[in-house]
């Protein structure tokens, strides 16, 4: 006879077996406090990444490439965000450190011909290192090699020219972890729609190392931890107007899906343009989640409005670390290929502190005015 016991028993059973189905849910919190700890991303060839920290230069070194006299330029792809000019602030500050006078800083515009012609500029003044990031990897690339060829010695930040071998034809790579940065951003947009809802993508349409790490970072995360998250629309950017590509990209969405509840964008200047579409279309409910830590996305934060977290970059702290790269050029000091930063997930609780972390400086007034209002 089939007991009370024996039903119990077996409803007991079932239930086990249920939760044991069901996957366990994602910790938001404690996979963004994770990421602080490690590095995600691999390098443009698949390198491991080596620790900041492991690049040092001695007191006798250091006296050996000050009695160099050397020269750099800095030749950046974008010159108008934070980000870039924290890295130009980092490499300044410590090329002076080193004795190293920078003999040029340009800005290309993302347009990989103008970069191109800048490299050309710059050679003329024939310096003994360029430190640079390439717009395109592939259309630059001969450039590059030319500038090699003449002497330069070539030190990248996150993007390395199609065919270049570190150690041969480049010192090395120095990149924030930008996978890791994707997942973070996939985790803070989570924790904001608690758990669920219909999201969002604006991505860099382009051949870019690095702003693709953070697409397919945050795309997989949202599909790995995520179940009750789906992402409903994707939509591609190209610049160079990334503000207003990211505002026409936004808005195409959330007319498409009404439904959406959040919008991730690639870093903070097409970021700011979501930021404008979900403005006209009176969506002040949306969340939005990004990467890099822009004034503009800081002070949205800090006024608890629609950026809701993002990923961070160190790019002050990269700048010091190329500088140093390029001092293990000149002194014929074996360098590591790859060199990545850990992310820095940001939010509203933690935002004075991370703008002190990535750029550091204390945080604007305009940032500190708005986490008081």
């Amino acid at each position: 006879m089939f007991t009370r016991r024996n039903l119990l028993g077996s409803a007991a059973a079932i239930a086990m077996i249920l939760v044991a189905a069901v996957p366990a849910l994602a910790d938001p919190d404690a996979a963004l406090a994770k990421l602080q700890e490690t590095v995600l991303s691999k390098g443009p060839s698949g390198e491991d990444p080596s620790p900041a920290s492991s690049v040092t230069l001695t007191d006798e070194e250091l006296a050996k490439i000050k009695a160099m006299d050397a020269t750099a330029a800095i030749v950046m792809h974008y010159g108008g965000n934070d980000w870039s000019r924290a890295q130009i602030n980092g490499l300044q500050t410590q090329f002076a450190a080193m004795g190293i006078k920078v003999i040029a800083v340009t800005d290309a515009g993302f347009k990989p011909e103008k970069q191109v012609a800048d490299l050309e500029t710059v050679m003329v003044q024939k310096p003994d290192i360029i430190v640079s990031i390439p717009t395109d990897p592939t259309a630059t690339a001969t450039a590059y090699k030319a500038a090699a060829d003449a002497g330069a010695k070539l030190v990248f930040m996150d993007n390395v020219p199609t065919g270049f071998k570190a150690g041969v034809d480049y010192v090395s790579a120095v990149s924030a972890d930008n996978y890791g940065n994707g997942v973070a951003a996939a985790h803070l947009m989570a924790k904001a729609l608690g758990g669920e809802g219909e999201i969002g993508v604006v991505f860099h349409a382009a051949d870019f190392f690095v702003t693709k790490q953070r697409y397919e970072a945050f795309k997989a995360t949202i599909a790995s931890d995520y179940p009750d998250i789906e992402i409903v629309a994707q939509q591609g950017i190209g610049g160079p107007d990334f503000s207003g590509d990211a505002e026409k990209a936004a808005s195409a969405i959330l007319t498409s899906n009404p439904n959406v509840k959040g919008i991730w964008a690639v870093w903070d200047v097409p970021a700011e343009g979501v930021i404008s579409a979900a403005r006209n279309a009176g969506r002040d409910d949306l969340v939005i989640t990004t990467i890099d830590l822009g004034e503009n996305v800081a002070i949205s934060m800090a006024q608890a409005s629609f950026v809701k977290g993002l990923g961070a970059q160190r790019p002050f702290d990269a700048g010091v670390v190329e500088a140093k790269l390029a001092g293990y050029a000149l002194l014929g000091k074996e360098a590591p290929a790859f060199v990545a930063l850990p992310a820095l997930p940001v939010t509203r609780d933690n935002l004075l502190e991370a703008w002190k972390t990535v750029y550091s400086t204390e945080a604007t007034d305009n940032i500190k005015q708005s986490l008081d209002q």
